[in-house]
């Protein structure tokens, strides 16, 4: 029997993981809390615990499941940016991910982001619940003819570049690698980020957090940028500078940002605060423009990509417990994705 400890877990984990565990060959306790030094012993003996993107791993968590006897963290995400993965090294802790569990999921969301808020079909919606059918101020513009900038042409961006060129905009893309595929289309031209600051009137983030993206648009890129360009971004909060996305609302610099993650959204995505309050200034000035479509990390929340977390997640920690090679390990020592060592495994 595997037994699997699953933090932060809320009823879409549950419900997909029982429907694609086998009951003879898995046992999952879910935790409703997020990961901590003082609940891992709830983990105590697991053959892996199982965690979302804001379940941090810094050393104090490392140390204590290495104690507990656990050595293996098997996200349900494809970001691994809240794992100190040269703590979980030290620790000989294995973290293996879902690296494209619905890759149309999270594109579909980012392009719904840029229709709702050019259309403004939620303010619509509103206002016809009330009876009120006034069309004053929804106005919005043709998305063909538009000039997109997407940034990341991996599987969701080259998903994004997609539906893009079924609506007919012209797509400028920024990426370190340029996909071959991609070059022959003379509809997409890749560009160095100045010029796809420049040029865009829609701009849409489908890169991975690293030490380089990293505010990736701060207050230097927003002054490069189209006066009111949109700025869309479903991949991790912290690849825009808060701070200077809020000045360039304020100055009308930006005319509309849509937004499913946010650079301090651990506390407060995935739970109701409706009750109370959010003692956030940043979120709360963000949430107080009407321009600013915020969602809670919905990107991902679709039938199909739950089920492919639960199979993918389920799989890899099979893998680890019968010895197999780690096909979607990350580790500190290959700076990832692992590149394997002879015996499959980082160490």
């Amino acid at each position: 029997m595997i037994t699997i400890v699953c933090y932060d877990a809320q009823p879409y984990d549950t419900a997909s993981f029982d429907r694609h565990a086998d009951d003879d060959r898995f046992k999952i306790v879910y935790v409703g809390d997020r990961i901590s030094p003082a609940n891992t012993a709830l983990a105590h003996g697991a053959d892996a615990v199982c965690l979302f993107v804001n379940d941090r791993v810094d050393e104090a968590v490392a140390r204590s499941l290495a104690e507990h006897g656990v050595h293996l963290i098997a996200l349900r995400s494809a970001g691994y940016n809240n794992i100190d993965l040269k703590a979980v090294y030290h620790h000989r802790i294995h973290v293996v991910r879902v690296p494209a569990y619905s890759p149309y999921a999270v594109a579909e969301h980012a392009a719904a982001l840029i229709m709702t808020l050019n259309r403004k079909t939620h303010k619509a919606y509103n206002r016809t619940r009330e009876s009120n059918f006034s069309i004053t101020g929804l106005t919005g513009f043709d998305l063909h003819g538009k000039t997109v900038g997407i940034i990341g042409a991996g599987r969701i961006g080259r998903i994004m570049i997609s539906i893009m060129r079924g609506f007919g905009t012209e797509v400028l893309v920024h990426d370190r690698h340029e996909p071959e595929e991609l070059k022959s289309d003379p509809h997409i031209s890749f560009v160095e980020l100045p010029e796809l600051y420049r040029r865009s009137d829609i701009i849409s983030l489908h890169c991975p957090l690293t030490e380089q993206t990293h505010h990736l648009i701060d207050e230097e890129a927003v002054a490069m940028m189209k006066d009111q360009v949109m700025v869309i971004n479903t991949s991790r909060g912290q690849l825009i500078d808060t701070t200077a996305l809020v000045r360039g609302l304020k100055s009308r610099k930006i005319g509309a940002a849509g937004l499913d993650v946010y650079e301090e959204e651990s506390e407060f995505f995935f739970h109701d605060y409706s009750l109370s309050y959010v003692h956030d200034d940043q979120l709360a000035r963000l949430l107080s423009f009407n321009n600013v479509l915020v969602t809670s990390h919905q990107g991902f929340l679709t039938a199909e990509a739950l089920d492919n977390i639960a199979q993918t997640t389920l799989s890899n920690i099979s893998d680890y417990v019968q010895g197999s090679p780690l096909e979607h390990e990350i580790c500190y020592r290959c700076d990832g994705p692992c590149l394997k060592s002879t015996h499959g495994r980082c160490f």
